[in-house]
């Protein structure tokens, strides 16, 4: 809700600016998160006023906030009106994008101000910095250096608010504490490096909205109105999406059908030199059907029932011998083979013990959803794998009892797989990590404000594999798939992948406890 003239609506907000042009006046924009306002805000707003007629303040709305699990913690109204009530902030904006860009696009400002920290570009670890520049000067404005008094929104609300659990407060400052922000910065831009085969099955995620009406009066059956729906790429297409954010070296052998439609949503991903799926008429490309009702604000995706298109007959032979061929090529040239066994017909006998007795590093994740509840489980499919990571159903399905020691079972699988590294992630109680040769850990969960789970576990996955391919300690490596995770919870299923800028700006936040 609107509460002063100041604040300006996004869509109306560039006519507002080209008309104060026309009036001869000088712009000047800021543009930020400003989750607590402190003095040195003020300081900085008011020397950026001098260099102009009008303080434009543009705000990242929270939906785009990328300072980590948690934040921002006051919500767009709150930080709007803080704004708005200080004397030398003539307008504040609510920028709907996570980067400045489009803020600066918005504004057209004739100085745009950031703080004198940012003078070096390599302070930024998002590296957007660059191409703020490259619009400011395309609109013919300048960039300037303001800020005489200089703190930290994120140090102080970590230092003095309870953004995190103290749980999770006690575990950040142990990652710090073996891996600071610049050592884990470069552990991230080493990632690079690596070429990563990706193998397994592809699922395409529809979510169909529906407005639940409640029970038709003869069958007394749930009748919902349809409002639209979304396809996401789901399974290895989710994990390749991760990956590559990360690395350009990706390879991915996966089996679809040969649906039109199917070829436009993988094109939409994948280029074509990374594109090793293997298409076949007689197979049915897995589509998981969710129908859900309307996303309320804050509150967890609900979930009314799910149809799957799946084949029951997994491919045959000759497919199966297809793939092993397709893998081939590449396997012996890649840093991380990571597999992704959902299940539906990629990872058959053949093709397991191939990639087993192949694959120079392997990451292992072997899930049990509806369709393959009690048949796809990991130490019966597999008996090798360098890291792996499963959740509490499929550890118990594994173990083949419900009550266990979670920790002590998974230092048994590891040791049993020959493994450096196991992960159990269970959801909203803890992540157990194990590494050969270190204590085992337990990591709480970062996110509570939670959308939809569908998706964070293969978040972690990929991120957690290429630590894990890079040596990395226990600790750092949980964290780093833990952040993941989190990230992913925060949007619907598969509607956006893990990004790095975000990933390294929620770790500088997150370590800065």
């Amino acid at each position: 809700m609107k509460t002063s003239s100041k604040e300006i609506a996004y869509q109306d907000a560039p006519a507002l600016f080209d008309e104060l042009r026309r009036q001869g006046k000088r712009v000047v924009q800021c543009h930020g998160t400003f989750d607590l306002l402190h003095p040195g805000h003020t300081v900085h707003f008011e020397e950026a006023k001098a260099l102009g007629d009008v303080l434009v303040v543009t705000v990242t709305d929270e939906e785009h906030v990328n300072k980590g699990p948690g934040r921002p913690l006051f919500s767009d109204q709150l930080r709007v009106r803080s704004l708005a009530a200080l004397a030398c902030v003539d307008y504040v904006v609510l920028i709907p994008f996570p980067a400045a860009v489009e803020a600066i696009e918005c504004v057209k400002p004739s100085v745009y101000c950031k703080g004198k920290e940012y003078a070096q570009d390599t302070v930024d670890v998002t590296g957007n910095i660059v191409n703020d520049r490259k619009a400011v000067e395309h609109f013919g404005g300048k960039m300037a250096y303001v800020g005489s008094v200089v703190f930290s929104s994120t140090r102080l609300l970590n230092q003095h608010f309870d953004a995190y659990a103290p749980q999770v407060k006690s575990f950040c400052k142990e990652v710090a504490s073996e891996c600071d922000k610049e050592h884990f910065r470069r552990a991230v831009e080493s990632f690079s490096d690596k070429r990563v085969l990706i193998i397994g099955d592809t699922i395409f995620d529809r979510y169909s909205t529906v407005n639940v009406q409640g029970l038709t009066s003869k069958n007394r059956i749930l009748s919902g109105r349809f409002l639209g729906e979304e396809t996401q790429a789901g399974g290895t297409l989710a994990v390749f999406r991760h990956i590559r954010e990360f690395t350009e070296n990706v390879k991915l052998v996966s089996l679809v059908g040969t649906e039109a439609w199917v070829e436009d949503e993988i094109s939409r991903y994948v280029h074509p030199n990374e594109d090793e799926i293997v298409r076949i008429p007689e197979f049915t490309t897995v589509v998981k059907q969710r129908f859900v009702e309307p996303l309320p604000t804050g509150k967890e995706l609900s979930k009314l029932f799910s149809v799957n298109y799946i084949d029951e007959a997994h491919p045959g032979g000759d497919v199966q011998r297809y793939l092993i061929e397709r893998i081939g090529q590449f396997i012996a040239d890649v840093d991380l083979v990571l597999v992704m066994d959902f299940g539906h017909g990629v990872m058959g006998p053949d093709v397991r013990s191939f990639v087993q007795e192949k694959a120079p590093f392997l990451s292992l994740n072997c899930q049990t959803n509806a369709n393959n509840h009690g048949f796809n489980l990991i130490n019966r499919q597999y008996h090798r794998a360098d890291s792996f990571s499963l959740d509490e159903t499929e550890m118990k399905l594994a173990v083949g009892r419900k009550a266990m020691d979670f920790s002590a079972e998974l230092q048994h699988l590891r040791k049993a797989f020959g493994a450096q590294y196991a992960w159990l992630t269970r959801g909203g109680t803890e992540t157990l990590g194990e590494r050969e040769g270190e204590e085992s850990i337990q990591c709480p969960p970062f996110e509570v404000n939670i959308i939809d789970t569908i998706g964070a576990g293969d978040a972690f996955c990929s991120v957690a594999s290429l630590a894990a391919c890079s040596g990395l300690p226990i600790k750092t490596a949980t964290f780093m798939g833990q952040l993941a995770g989190a990230e992913a919870v925060r949007y619907v299923g598969n509607s956006l992948n893990v990004k790095k800028s975000r990933f390294l700006k929620g770790s500088e936040a997150m370590l800065s406890v």
